[in-house]
């Protein structure tokens, strides 16, 4: 399938994309129902990642703080025809079972969200209660190793200097994320919530630091650049320089 909607047509998420998908397959498979799952996306957004996982035929509830996200999501997902199959709901991570129900989903996708949220330990408990048993949770998370990386190419050196001492992984105050992980935090904090981890992937190793025009203008670059990006995700070398860190986990 080659939607523009899909996160696969977009270089900075091709890789999470895969994994996704396959998993939700792989759940679906296990479930035994009609295939179609209940998936849950906390901090979705305008629906990145909702509106294609409910063109698989899952029924996707999207929980988001933001009036403005929710009212994009809901058009996103009437455009791609996706409507009846994606609900938006105004909430977030801590007070999450205001507005949904405790272990209600087959999966959870919790992208972008443990940057933000006071207490991610907190954050990413209630991420696991709102699954089944056997359900499948995706963390999408900044990783440390990409910014120190990219500071110093900039020649920020005493900034990259700085997110590698800081407890929170940033770089200044003018730092726009709140917070960074290694792998090895993100992956504790999954564990430490009563998963079992099950992949951790590198993402966007290369894309942030190769040059647009050259993507943009070089052929066949995208297509090389992508089969890179997927080939370096898996390996623990990579996992330090991503600018993202992906864990899929499963609850037992």
């Amino acid at each position: 399938m080659s939607d523009p909607q899909r996160p696969r047509a977009s270089l900075r998420t091709a890789v999470v994309w895969e994994v996704l998908e396959d998993a939700l397959d792989r759940r679906a498979k296990a479930t035994g129902r009609d295939g179609a799952l209940d998936v849950l996306d906390t901090g979705g957004g305008s629906g990145n990642f909702a509106v294609p996982v409910a063109g698989l035929g899952h029924r996707v509830t999207v929980v988001d703080p933001s009036p403005n996200a929710l009212f994009a999501l809901e058009r996103r997902a009437a455009e791609a025809g996706v409507a009846e199959r994606v609900r938006g709901v105004q909430g977030d991570a801590h007070g999450l079972f205001d507005v949904v129900e405790r272990g209600g989903y087959d999966a959870v996708l919790c992208h972008g969200v443990l940057e933000y949220v006071d207490d991610p330990a907190e954050g990413l408990r209630n991420a696991v209660a709102a699954l089944r048993p056997a359900g499948t949770l995706s963390v999408l998370a900044a990783g440390l190793g990409g910014a120190v990386l990219a500071r110093a190419l900039a020649g920020h050196f005493t900034e990259a200097r700085q997110a590698l001492v800081d407890p929170e992984g940033r770089w200044g105050t003018g730092d726009p994320m709140p917070r960074r992980f290694t792998a090895d935090q993100l992956t504790g904090l999954v564990a430490g919530a009563g998963l079992e981890v099950g992949a951790v992937h590198g993402v966007r190793v290369f894309a942030d630091l190769v040059p647009g025009v050259l993507v943009d203008t070089e052929p066949g670059a995208m297509d090389a650049l992508l089969q890179l990006e997927a080939a370096a995700a898996e390996l623990p070398a990579f996992h330090s320089v991503a600018t993202q860190l992906h864990v899929l986990a499963e609850r037992d």
